[in-house]
């Protein structure tokens, strides 16, 4: 640990000494928060960044739109629609960005780690080695402590594959962002709001699924008088897309400020323009770095439970209608009793 926190400190100030004679040589002086945002913004080109030097470009990939994509004057120059302004505009831009390539990195591996270190071998009902138990133990850990725990015995197995795909896709994302020269696109607001769909979509059909959906659409009226729909159904409805809203933001923002914190703390040495900064500056940066290995962990996991326990509380909907139907049907039959 304490060697690579030395290498780590004189790659830094090497660089930090390489950076200084070069500005003072060329006249230009090093932006730290332009890199910092160009390092956590997605875009269509594909480099290999270098700390506060120009990057090494890799090349792009033509842009995909579909629509009234015509480029239009900007303070920039003529730039073509994107985004979300670019779809209001008309313009679905479906270009492939350097976010994309991370979550198909993602998936890739995802998908290699889980075949290799799967349990393959029917005839072994315990799986030897220690990536094998280490995916059993998370395995296990989300179905047993997530699931089951949050949505119920009865109806918790049922949605295990799609909180082990969120939980995996999640961490093996914001793991990937922690490798240099990779990108976090659990930092892109449009990946976790992507994110956050699936769930409320699951979410939705699990209510459905329990409660019917004459039952669905009686919660959403809050079990009060018919006079006081106009302001609970309205009420009930916001209520639904609060949740995947909270899921996207609290996602995207843990992620993308934590990278950002990790990079201005490296910047300082450039800010302060003294070398002797990276003293301070590295070990805080690479205390830093262990912490969003952490983090990487318990964001997935955060993510994960709550997707459960929005879940579970769907699925509660339905088996509150059905204790209350029974309820009913047994107050009936009392009543029919007591008439006899």
């Amino acid at each position: 640990m304490r060697k690579a926190m030395v290498l780590f400190a004189s790659l830094f100030v090497a660089t930090a000494w390489a950076s200084e004679s070069g500005g003072h040589g060329e006249g230009h002086e090093p932006s730290v928060p332009d890199y910092i945002l160009h390092h956590v913004s997605d875009t269509n080109d594909f480099e290999l960044e270098v700390p506060l030097s120009q990057p090494i470009h890799l090349g792009a990939i033509p842009p995909i739109r579909i629509g009234s994509c015509e480029p239009v004057m900007t303070e920039h120059g003529m730039e073509a629609p994107s985004g979300w302004s670019g779809l209001l505009q008309g313009c679905l831009d479906l270009s492939i960005t350097k976010h994309t390539v991370m979550m198909w990195l993602a998936a890739v591996l995802l998908m290699g780690t889980l075949l290799i270190w799967s349990n393959r071998d029917k005839t072994k009902l315990v799986p030897r080695g220690t990536g094998a138990n280490l995916i059993e133990m998370l395995v296990l850990f989300v179905r047993d402590e997530m699931a089951i725990k949050n949505i119920g015995k009865e109806d918790g197995p049922r949605y295990v594959p799609y909180l082990l795909t969120a939980f995996f896709f999640i961490l093996a994302m914001n793991l990937l962002g922690l490798v240099p020269w990779m990108a976090t696109a659990t930092g892109n607001l449009a990946v976790t709001a992507g994110l956050a769909i699936c769930t409320f979509i699951v979410t939705q059909a699990a209510g459905i699924r329990s409660a019917g959906l004459g039952g669905y659409l009686k919660h959403l009226t809050g079990g009060v008088h018919w006079t006081l729909w106009i302001i609970m159904i309205p009420v009930e409805i916001l209520g639904l897309f609060t949740k995947p809203f909270a899921l996207t933001m609290r996602l995207f923002a843990n992620m993308l400020a934590g990278h950002i914190v990790l990079f201005f703390l490296i910047g300082l040495i450039f800010i302060l323009g003294h070398p002797a900064v990276a003293v301070i500056s590295v070990p805080f940066a690479f205390a830093i770095y262990l912490l969003e290995l952490f983090v990487a962990f318990v964001q997935a996991y955060v993510f994960t439970l709550l997707s459960a326990l929005f879940i579970g509380m769907a699925v509660a909907t339905g088996h509150h209608h059905d204790d209350h139907g029974h309820a009913e049907g047994g107050h009936s039959h009392d009543h029919g009793k007591a008439h006899a």
